[in-house]
């Protein structure tokens, strides 16, 4: 039977979907289902739309998350859940845009959210649904003396880092396994001051790198290639289970720094070009580890493999003549935007999915999809209802080429630091903190610099629509528009002091 038959039979049971209905389990006896598969979910951090091979770099080679995209689907029109780390965490793990997640920004005042008792996670769904849930790179949405960390979010294990400011340093002082401190002594003192870990490090001619602050980087522990062994580990020890694996990646965000040069040691590029060259290709070579495990152990055919970015383009690195990685490597979205941003490309990431039973070979879809659908997507791989009064809509006919069956977002919407987006179809909609309202076409003008909402008041006013009914008030994050007093009465108003919201920006 080929894959297309095979799509078919999947849908036998469940031909209609919405964002707020799924594929049932009541035909999870059906014999006509194929088993329910591994999934897996690669999430690099502040890698460029640009940086894979197989989204046109020329310079950086990444063999395996070419791979991906070869034997899977590669997607042009994705989107992370935020500009920045800690939200797009939070909308992939509960299926709410950052109009009505919990964690909608790193921080406010210093003060660092976290996942509440009472909110539901992908991982909890799985979890419920007798998969075992393993987690290893970097969390963001509680610290180790809040509510929210992942062994009461879902996960049976985690191994990585709590706090995305501790993920700045490759060479920490120690990780949590669970809720356990693993310590590194080998790593000197490398931890104990920011000009240390994102200092300047040296190169020996061999492409080696010597940290700062540790004296023999033979005993040196990178924290990116410890949690990815363990991550090999929790795969082997489950390989008879169905299992969930959320691999949040560390690289290539800074501080910028590799244990080696790797294949880059004799280009010519300045170093700090070759040092972010080869963190992407130490997450390719990762990726091509546990491809090869997964085949190894033979359950490659039915692993769901997802591969992206957690927000759009950075510059990275500097060159001595201060021109950027982002730049010398031409990486970025082909859309304006920056980390941290609202234009479009702050949100664009490059995104792949490869599940060899049931997807098509060789796909480029332009299908427009954010973080937040992945949790509906794997209710519908796995058969269970949808969770109610989510954002997000299942993908899973796109997968399995049922493009037919696919129901579109009518809008995708994001909000971050009293700004608002929205895209709706080619329309691009900012509204900034001074409340006025830009509208791009982001076909004809991708560069979004050509203000055309005068032209299109009709627009104008659906988006605002949109942005006025997407949005719901937080207990931590000031609202679009409102003013720091107007925050300040609200918080008043709900009984919420300054005090309630410590200063734990560094709380690993």
């Amino acid at each position: 039977m080929n894959k297309s038959a095979l799509a078919i039979n999947v849908f036998s049971g469940c031909l209609l979907f919405s964002a707020g209905a799924g594929c049932s389990n009541q035909h999870k006896d059906d014999p006509k289902i194929p088993e329910r598969p591994n999934i897996i979910f690669i999430m690099a951090d502040d890698m460029g739309y640009g940086d894979p091979g197989c989204y046109g770099q020329t310079r950086i080679k990444t063999p395996n998350i070419d791979r991906l995209a070869g034997e899977g689907i590669r997607f042009t029109n994705a989107y992370s859940g935020s500009a920045v780390c800690a939200p797009s965490r939070s909308t992939l793990m509960q299926g709410l845009h950052t109009g009505r997640a919990r964690v909608r920004d790193n921080m406010f005042n210093s003060y660092r959210e976290t996942l509440r008792e009472g909110d539901y996670t992908a991982a909890m769904m799985l979890q419920d649904a007798g998969y075992k849930t393993g987690m290893f790179g970097k969390w963001g949405l509680g610290l180790h003396d809040q509510y929210g960390i992942p062994q009461r979010m879902g996960f049976d294990e985690f191994f990585g880092y709590l706090n995305q400011r501790h993920a700045h340093n490759h060479y920490p002082e120690f990780l949590y396994h669970n809720e356990t401190r693993v310590y590194f002594p080998g790593n000197g003192i490398h931890h104990t001051s920011r000009d240390l870990y994102y200092g300047d490090h040296p190169y020996d001619e061999n492409g080696i790198c010597h940290p700062l602050g540790i004296d023999d980087p033979s005993k040196a522990k990178y924290a990116f290639d410890v949690y990815c062994e363990r991550s090999l580990k929790f795969v082997r020890n489950n390989k008879d289970n169905h299992f969930f694996l959320y691999l949040p990646y560390t690289p290539p965000h800074g501080a910028f720094v590799t244990p080696d040069l790797g294949i880059y040691t004799h280009e010519d590029w300045p170093l700090p070009y070759r040092v972010w060259a080869a963190m992407v290709t130490r997450i390719d070579d990762e990726v091509g580890k546990l491809l090869d495990l997964l085949v190894e152990l033979g359950i490659d055919d039915n692993t769901l493999i997802f591969f992206t970015s957690d927000n759009g383009n950075i510059d990275g690195p500097s060159g001595p003549d201060g021109i950027p990685a982002g730049e010398f490597f031409s990486n970025s979205s082909p859309t304006r935007g920056m980390k941290g941003g609202i234009y479009n490309g702050s949100f664009h990431v490059p995104s792949i999915a490869r599940w060899p039973a049931y997807i098509e070979p060789g796909q480029v879809s332009d299908h427009i999809w954010a973080f937040w659908d992945f949790l509906p997507t794997v209710a519908d791989i796995i058969g269970v209802p949808v969770p109610e009064n989510i954002d997000g809509i299942s993908i899973l006919p796109t997968l399995l080429g049922m493009n037919d069956k696919q129901e579109k977002h009518d809008f995708l919407y994001w909000e971050i630091n009293r700004q608002q987006a929205v895209r709706m179809g080619d329309w691009y909609g900012v509204k900034n903190r001074d409340g006025r309202l830009e509208l791009f076409n982001l076909i004809d003008n991708p560069a979004q610099d050509n203000d055309i909402s005068a032209l299109h008041p009709e627009i104008v006013q659906k988006i605002t629509g949109i942005m006025q009914s997407q949005h719901v008030p937080s207990d931590v994050w000031p609202s679009p528009g409102e003013s720091d007093e107007a925050f300040k009465l609200r918080m008043a108003r709900l009984g919420i002091n300054r005090e309630d919201r410590p200063d734990n920006a560094g709380n690993f």
